[in-house]
């Protein structure tokens, strides 16, 4: 058998090699991510209206004074967006009416995202009869034409804000339970998931553990999609005077008010709609720009 001595060793053969450094899933997401300029243009877009809508109103806190003396005047430099009907500054009710939209958006997304990953969880984690079960309700539901839902919702139970969230989030989460169902689905039968139960892990320690924490990908993307899909549906309810009630105002009530008086007034109308839509527009680029990012297969290195 040969044997080398360390001096029959060339010196400089035994330097290690340059070792590349691996990068994480959220890392390498992140580099695809930056290189979306429509996405991170969204991006920032939407950190901004964040900035707009939560910060703003603690400039404008009299929003609602009016003065009927001025009443519905045109854009000016006291006024950058006019006033409307009553004489009430409009680029401050459109950035409490922002907030009002975007925390419907957020909380009712939050509810739905909730019960979706639950459920959905548990039908794909189960399986069998239960899984058959469970998705012939979603099934069902999917028949129901969700906008009457929610108006039945609102007319028995009150047109009540705290109730619109828990409305929309209601029949929003179907979607959401057959996304997870499907990621689940496929991982459950994986080696680490066998690995927790042979060590004796419960059910709900591998659902809430190891299960849903490797679906966040998906669920991120549909939840940056989900938002202005609420908002759209939240403003739709408000047009048809269903939805935020007086005092209190949203971006779909002031499209209302204006498009009652847009042939006088144009600027009530303009600047609502060019505020909900660039709001949809930047949401919908950022959730497309996640979608291209988190998934692998898209990456081009």
């Amino acid at each position: 058998m040969l044997s080398l001595s360390p001096r029959s060793i060339p010196e400089g053969s035994l330097s290690a090699a340059p070792i590349e450094k691996g990068n994480s899933l959220w890392k390498d997401a992140w580099q695809r991510l930056k290189k979306n300029r429509l996405a991170v243009a969204g991006g920032l877009f939407v950190i901004f209206l964040f900035l707009l809508y939560f910060i703003g109103p603690i400039f404008c806190q009299h929003y609602e004074d009016q003065n009927l003396d001025l009443g519905a005047s045109s854009p000016s430099l006291s006024h950058l967006f006019g006033t409307d009907t009553l004489g009430r500054d409009l680029l401050a009710r459109l950035i409490y009416g922002g907030r009002i939209s975007l925390t419907v958006g957020l909380i009712a997304t939050c509810v739905a995202l909730f019960i979706g990953v639950t459920y959905g969880a548990i039908a794909g984690f189960a399986g069998g009869k239960i899984d058959t079960f469970m998705m012939r309700i979603v099934d069902i539901m999917y028949a129901l034409p969700f906008t009457i839902f929610v108006i039945l919702l609102m007319v028995f139970f009150g047109r009540n804000i705290f109730l619109l969230f828990f409305a929309i989030g209601a029949v929003e989460w179907l979607t959401m339970a057959r996304i997870v169902r499907g990621q689940v689905l496929s991982i459950k039968r994986m080696e680490f998931i066998e690995a927790a139960r042979a060590l004796g892990f419960g059910r709900r320690r591998i659902i809430f553990r190891h299960i849903i924490p490797n679906v966040l990908g998906p669920v991120i993307v549909y939840t940056t999609l989900t938002i202005p899909s609420v908002m759209l549906l939240e403003a739709f309810l408000s047009f048809l005077g269903l939805g935020v009630q007086r005092p209190m105002s949203s971006l779909g009530t002031l499209i209302k008010d204006g498009a009652d008086s847009m042939e006088e007034y144009w600027w009530l109308i303009m600047y609502p709609a060019a505020f909900f839509s660039l709001t949809l527009i930047s949401l919908n680029f950022l959730g497309d720009g996640l979608r291209d990012a988190l998934d692998v297969r898209t990456s081009k290195d």
